[in-house]
């Protein structure tokens, strides 16, 4: 039974990784990817030696670090609020209309976060500000307002999928705990804190722990289609994907691009056993492995 399992590993998991050679050679069509020259860690300097590596590498971890702790905090509240609906069809409902953005592609968002931020014809322009007598803001220049819109849209396209991991997590929790406290006399905020938290805490730090594996990897979607591309926005919209996928338009070296995608998961590993040691320290029951 195990065998179309492991033949999917080896070929979608294991296969690919015979890629990572690309980022330590000068790639040459003509002669193969065995064949073309090896040029050590030549492919990793753009990286680091463009005087972008630190917008692009702040804008990254900041974001990501600003995702991985806001991203539970939320779905663990709504996951909560929906157990505690009584009527099953307005439970259903509010997940759907929660999880519908999640399906939406990056363009489409992109498009959607156009008609609400236009100068000239964007909804919180003409609706909003304008009637209220303030002066339309020219969001796709000014790069001060992204670190707050980004967020926000990221939160808005992925709340929903968090949040049903989370609610199953909440509705698997034996209901004689709740009973206890009822009897107890403890509210619904007493038994979300001292019981539905510690309960379904281990899923908060496994979704954390993974999250963290891939912190130096930005939604590209969100970076790049987003904000347009707008070149003024770079200084807070300029991640290390969007900067890899600009200079491989400008370039066309692959081997540049194998090196960012190794580095950031050989990262994101360190990261991982890193923070999965320090779980282990204080519970081992929590950590990963």
């Amino acid at each position: 039974m195990m065998l179309p399992g492991t033949i999917y590993l080896l070929i979608n998991n294991y296969l690919p990784m015979f890629g990572t050679l690309i980022a330590f050679k000068s790639v040459d069509w003509s002669k193969g990817i065995l064949h073309s020259p090896w040029v050590g860690f030549d492919n990793f300097k753009f990286l680091f030696r463009t005087s972008d590596a630190w917008t692009i590498t702040r804008n990254t971890l900041l974001y990501n670090a600003l995702f991985i702790t806001i991203t539970p905090i939320i779905a663990v509240s709504f996951a909560i609020l929906l157990n505690e609906l009584r009527s099953r069809l307005a439970a259903r409902f509010f997940q759907s209309v929660m999880f519908l953005p999640y399906f939406l592609s990056a363009v489409v968002v992109g498009y959607l976060g156009y008609s609400m931020l236009s100068t000239e014809f964007g909804f919180i322009n003409t609706h909003v500000l304008e009637p209220l007598g303030f002066d339309a803001i020219a969001w796709y220049s000014e790069p001060k307002y992204w670190p707050y819109i980004l967020p926000i849209v990221y939160i808005w396209k992925n709340i929903g999928y968090s949040t049903v991991i989370y609610l199953a997590a909440v509705i698997g929790i034996d209901n004689e705990y709740y009973e206890a406290a009822l009897m107890d006399g403890a509210s619904k905020w007493r038994q979300a804190i001292s019981i539905t938290l510690p309960q379904i805490r281990p899923i908060i730090i496994i979704l954390a722990l993974m999250a963290v594996g891939h912190i130096l990897n930005a939604d590209f979607g969100l970076f790049y289609q987003v904000p347009l591309d707008a070149g003024a926005l770079y200084p807070t919209t300029n991640v290390i994907d969007t900067y890899v996928y600009r200079a491989l338009l400008t370039l066309g070296d692959v081997g540049m691009s194998s090196a960012a995608g190794l580095y950031q998961s050989a990262v994101g590993l360190v990261l991982v056993l890193t923070v999965n040691l320090i779980v282990r320290k204080i519970n081992k029951e929590n950590a990963l492995f």
